[in-house]
């Protein structure tokens, strides 16, 4: 819903993207406040059920229909926003990435502070790893030309595994050095 076939999101001279409808365009403002409406939509019906918002405590049909209706929701709008993070705020993925990588340690602060309700904190911190995925998976793969590394899916998955085995060899030694 946010982009169209317009040159500005087309490359190398194409006329159009290729494949399916081109949308409407209605520009990454247009569409996040689309997407977050209708989440708001769900969180207010969710709250007039009088069901539980603890993730784990859902064991209804319609409590389950809430929640993946919010996932999906969520989901959708992560990704637009690393879109427009990429491609519209003029951060460049490198930019967007690091903005969100940014925002991660705030929400992590944001838990110590009482008047700030954890579900908040939790959707929020649900959302923000979309938009990070999208702006750093294109920073990797992107031409040079663009703002990216250029790296293909071969390298920015050799990166990322590399990436994820440092993480996991990182938690090993913690979890040994704290054993008695």
């Amino acid at each position: 819903m946010n982009r169209d076939a317009g040159t500005k999101y087309l490359s190398n001279g194409a006329t159009s993207l290729g494949w399916g409808p081109q949308g409407p365009g209605l520009g990454y403002p247009a569409g996040a406040a689309i997407l977050i409406s209708i989440l708001i939509v769900i969180f207010a019906v969710w709250k007039l059920t009088g069901m539980t918002f603890v993730i784990r405590d859902i064991v209804s049909f319609r409590g389950e229909a809430l929640f993946w209706s919010a996932i999906l929701v969520s989901d959708t709008l992560g990704t637009s926003m690393g879109d427009f993070l990429s491609d519209g705020s003029g951060l460049g993925y490198a930019g967007g990435a690091a903005l969100v990588t940014g925002v991660l340690p705030a929400l992590v602060a944001l838990m110590k502070v009482p008047a700030v309700p954890n579900v908040l904190l939790f959707w929020i911190a649900f959302v923000l790893p979309r938009p990070l995925g999208a702006t750093a998976g294109d920073f990797l793969t992107k031409p040079i030309a663009k703002g990216g590394l250029d790296l293909g899916t071969p390298g920015s998955s050799a990166v990322l595994l590399t990436v994820v085995i440092g993480f996991m060899g990182y938690a090993h030694l913690q979890e040994r050095r704290a054993a008695p």
